[in-house]
């Protein structure tokens, strides 16, 4: 038997390492369409149904060209073994299904070292399932979150390879499209939560307030961490500067767009600051090294795989964005870009300010799917789309 089970940690090396692999996605037509494995290059993904497997097995076993390696992906890892023991009965030789299902891999995280040759370190946590973006900075045995997601776990665990106490944790803003760990790390690790009043005040976290142009320091040294208020994706958004180099900026500066403002259901109100925020930070070094909260797709990552980006370069990617000079034009574009937020975004930011507790089923069901935060092209996509 050829069959073997593996990591969505290897399906990620794989894809980025080009090896010539089909993924095989037995999901629902539905639960494809809303999420599936994506990769920095070109792979082959097939979708053919388990229950199509059970109905037409002959069928289904035809549209697969065999003498490839078939990686299979399921909702949680049974029906993925069951197509593959399919397939190794019809004689393929090299079948492996992820463990665990499919939620593996919408919690993948991927460490990339942002800054080699620093006296500190700066670290992306790459999310490929959720195209969300973390960060860890690490100077002289201890470190500092950004951002982190539910996967709890791997953030101490990281803390611990690199001998370091975790001492700080910070949110950019009350998140909507993930379950935040921040709440669990600093209960865990006896780190301090800060978070924005205008997002967490009301909330039952247990936070520490931020101040606008406050900066926070290691023990002994090391990068500076400047708090930049940047209201407009949520009333608390807020962006890190580190060591005047770096914008950690949450939702409110991303590679492609800038964060949408009508996730709280006050499109207009929202527009507004974020249009001041996005006029203030326009002025901000072109230099700065912008490292968002979310990417829209892999075509946004360097030759490292890693999502960084010069302010200015930004700036001039968007500026159809950017060089909006009225409000008025500025609501016009929200307006026009405006699309439902999912469902469950509610749910998130409830379970986000603890004001609701769910069980790791429910949180799991949750969290899963890419996100939807940025201000995106979509009334000319529609357009497009409706052309055809």
């Amino acid at each position: 038997m050829s069959i073997f089970t593996y990591q969505a940690i290897d399906l990620f090396n794989w894809l980025t390492n080009k090896e010539d692999i089909i993924v095989l996605d037995v999901r629902n037509d539905k639960d494809f369409k809303r999420f599936h494995v994506e990769s920095p290059y070109p792979f082959e993904l097939m979708n053919i149904s388990y229950y199509d497997f059970m109905e037409i097995e002959d069928e289904c076993v035809a549209r697969i060209p065999k003498g490839r390696d078939i990686r299979i992906v399921c909702a949680k890892e049974g029906s993925a073994k069951y197509v593959a023991e399919i397939l190794d009965n019809h004689g393929f030789e090299n079948v492996g299904y992820l463990a665990g299902g499919i939620k593996t891999w919408g919690n993948l995280l991927v460490p990339k070292l942002i800054n080699p040759g620093e006296d500190y370190e700066l670290y992306q946590f790459i999310r490929p399932g959720k195209a969300s973006l973390s960060y860890g900075l690490l100077f002289n045995g201890e470190i500092m979150f950004f951002d982190p997601s539910r996967a709890v776990d791997f953030y101490l665990e990281f803390a611990k390879e690199k001998g370091c106490t975790v001492i700080k944790t910070f949110e950019t803003h009350l998140q909507a499209d993930y379950i935040s760990g921040s709440r669990e790390i600093a209960a865990r690790s006896g780190a301090k939560f800060f978070g924005n009043d205008g997002d967490f005040q009301g909330s039952k976290n247990n936070y520490v307030s931020l101040n606008n142009g406050e900066t926070h320091t290691f023990s002994k040294g090391g990068p500076s961490v400047k708090v930049l208020f940047t209201p407009g994706h949520t009333p608390g958004s807020t962006s890190f500067i580190v060591d005047e180099t770096y914008m950690i900026s949450g939702d409110m500066v991303f590679i492609t767009s800038i964060g949408r403002p009508d996730l709280g259901g006050k499109a207009i109100e929202w527009a507004e600051m974020l249009f001041n925020s996005m006029k203030m930070v326009k002025k901000l070094d072109d230099n700065l090294l912008i490292l968002p909260g979310h990417y829209m797709n892999w075509e946004e990552a360097n030759n490292d795989l890693t999502f960084a980006m010069p302010f200015g370069s930004v700036k001039e990617r968007n500026k159809d964005i950017y060089n909006i000079s009225t409000l008025d034009d500025f609501i016009t574009f929200i307006k026009d870009n405006m699309r439902p937020q999912p469902e469950e975004y509610a749910l998130i930011r409830q379970a986000n300010a603890n004001l609701e507790q769910f069980d790791d089923e429910k949180q799991e069901e949750l969290d899963l799917g890419k996100n939807e935060c940025a201000a995106t092209a979509y009334a000319a996509a529609q357009k497009e789309k409706e052309a055809v």
